[in-house]
């Protein structure tokens, strides 16, 4: 069987996070400029190389004044550490419907560090100018101060004004190449 290569819709794909405010809200960000390239063997995408990074500068949350933070030096940091990436190290397939887990190694900040999420692989189908097209739902959690992410407040009350676990929330589709 041949290589596939495969690379990100950008126009069709979301990467967003969701992390506690005051622990009890939810803000949500994402990433405006990412890139991923795919190589795989198989159809159902078990073997695949995946490289992903985004742009730390392209986080938003919708807020300018909170976004300006998360840029600084007490989250992302985007002067000295402008992308962070996840490259797959290993699959396990949950079911035949196209679940499964993947792992892979995450960096931002320069902390490395393996992570697990659930995939939902919805399946190839060729669009209306023949090309082939894959999509997938890819969600998790990790713990932001895991990467060097540790500013936070304590409120009046004894709570965190920001959540420890990020919750991660993708929406994939991509292209395969010629």
């Amino acid at each position: 069987m041949s290589t596939k290569k495969w690379i990100l819709d950008k126009a069709h794909s979301q990467i967003q996070f969701k992390v506690k405010h005051l622990m009890i809200t939810t803000i949500t960000g994402n990433f405006s400029s990412f890139d991923a390239v795919v190589e795989t063997e198989e159809q159902d995408f078990m073997t695949a190389k995946i490289s992903f990074s985004a742009d730390t500068a392209s986080v938003s949350t919708g807020n300018p004044e909170r976004d300006k933070h998360i840029k600084s030096i007490d989250f992302f940091d985007i002067e000295n550490y402008p992308r962070l990436k996840f490259t797959a190290t290993r699959y396990q397939r949950l079911d035949e419907n196209g679940n499964y887990k993947l792992f892979g190694d995450l960096t931002i900040r320069n902390v490395t560090k393996n992570v697990e999420l659930d995939v939902e692989f919805s399946g190839v189908v060729k669009d209306p100018w023949g090309t082939n097209k894959a999509g997938f739902v890819i969600s998790g959690r990790v713990n932001r101060k895991d990467f060097g992410l540790k500013w936070n407040v304590i409120t009046e009350a004894g709570s965190l004004l920001v959540g420890e676990e990020v919750r991660i929330d993708c929406e994939i589709e991509l292209t395969e190449t010629k």
